[in-house]
């Protein structure tokens, strides 16, 4: 074995995509470091859903968020919220979103979002039977629920769009909803039930177990906050908060969040920005789950995990800095109890964390301008757990020579 402070790859980031790409670059016989701020699941690979979105292939930035948004944004608790005080730093990225929500560009992401979720679905079970993590994958499917007819015929566009890719699902009464999740409120009079939406028992614990995995195939994690990347002979050159510094032949920046302010030390400005998730993990006991329950109309997921019931979901552009409002969380939790009339919300544990999202609803998957040996696999925004498996496949192609699996262009880190 090659002396662990002479990795052949660095991998920037301990989170779901980062050590997914770690392990599949590992596999390939590479000999792999991670460094991370903060170890292994503490970011928004701890937190999120627990789903493989695989179905969810129309992008955020749409038309139809577009009709949805100006309504939301009124409400300062709503599915959508920008604080005040971010209003005019996230401006130049609203602008760009708006701009990815015509239809050219949304058929064009479309297609795109297809692409790698059709890979990540197909490399997600070898990947998880690699892992020896098999056994925490779930496929209890997903009911999105409805208020009205009227809303139901709304999704219509998104379901065509579904079923022209071949993704299996169907549109149901109350009647039928109630068999597949009993104890929805009344006023729910719709649904669409998709079986072929899978989960994790636990994110948080599944990411640590590919942390062990990927220690005991050899591969060392260390706790550093790189700050800098520069190019040099034959490799590259990572700088520390702490001022120290080491070279790697190759580097994987997959930092999540914060992965732009390291690629601007490269000389790019990447458009990334932060979804600021929230949601509050509730006992096991807190009500009979038999699926996860999508409430579109407000943004939300109540989901069952190993670990409980939680209740998450909304997207608040607010940046890095700014401190969580829990109030978010509250709001949502309420909302879920009179949905859910016999959930329980006592014990709960509240948390917020940062999803990287990029304005077209893409990550940015491919080499730094600067360097070849600079590979980014971020900005994957609420997906980041549904696209580790596929990332993890063309960041080990790009890192080997191989040929992508798919079309690369649309994930260039340099469309924007």
């Amino acid at each position: 074995m090659k002396d662990a402070v002479q990795p052949d790859v660095i991998v920037i980031g301990a989170g779901v995509v980062g050590l997914s790409a770690a392990i599949a670059a590992q596999a390939r016989g590479l000999h792999v470091t991670v460094l991370d701020r903060e170890g292994p699941a503490a970011g928004a690979s701890a937190g999120n859903a627990g789903a493989f979105a695989f179905t969810d292939i129309l992008p955020l930035a749409s038309p139809g968020i577009l009709k949805k948004a100006p309504k939301w944004l009124l409400d300062p608790l709503g599915p959508l919220s920008v604080p005040p005080a971010y209003a005019a730093q996230i401006a130049p990225w609203m602008f760009r979103f708006w701009r990815a929500c015509s239809p050219s560009r949304v058929a064009h992401s479309t297609a795109a979002q297809t692409a790698i979720m059709d890979l990540s679905k197909a490399e997600l079970e070898p990947f998880l039977s690699a892992t020896g993590t098999l056994p925490m994958l779930r496929k209890e499917g997903n009911l999105q629920v409805y208020e009205s007819d009227a809303e139901l015929k709304a999704s219509f566009p998104g379901w065509i769009a579904r079923a022209e890719h071949g993704i299996e699902f169907r549109h149901m009464g109350a009647a039928e909803m109630a068999e597949i999740q009993p104890g929805l409120a009344p006023r729910f009079t719709h649904g669409t039930f998709t079986p072929g939406w899978f989960s994790i028992a636990d994110p948080k614990l599944y990411t640590l177990a590919l942390s062990d995995h990927f220690r005991s195939k050899g591969g060392v994690i260390e706790r550093a906050e790189i700050t800098a990347l520069k190019p040099i002979g034959g490799g590259v050159e990572l700088t520390g908060k702490d001022g120290t510094s080491r070279r790697a032949p190759h580097v994987v920046l997959s930092a999540g969040a914060f992965s732009h302010q390291v690629a601007r030390t490269l000389g790019e400005r990447i458009p990334l920005e932060t979804e600021r998730g929230y949601n509050t993990t509730l006992p096991q006991s807190a009500f009979d789950l038999r699926t996860q329950v999508t409430f579109g109309g407000h943004g939300f997921v109540v989901t069952r995990l190993s670990t409980g019931i939680r209740v998450g979901g909304a997207v608040e552009l607010g940046g890095l800095k700014l401190p969580p409002n829990f109030r978010r969380s509250e709001a949502m939790l309420k909302k879920a109890q009179a949905f859910l009339p016999g959930l329980k919300s006592e014990g709960g544990v509240q948390w917020m964390g940062f999803r990287p999202s990029l304005p077209d609803s893409l990550p940015a998957i491919g080499r730094a301008r600067a360097t070849d040996r600079v590979v980014y696999a971020f900005g994957h925004g609420h997906l980041g757990l549904t696209q580790s498996a596929g990332t993890a496949r063309l960041v080990a192609d790009l890192l080997t020579g191989h040929q992508p699996a798919i079309d690369m262009k649309p994930f260039s880190p340099q469309r924007f």
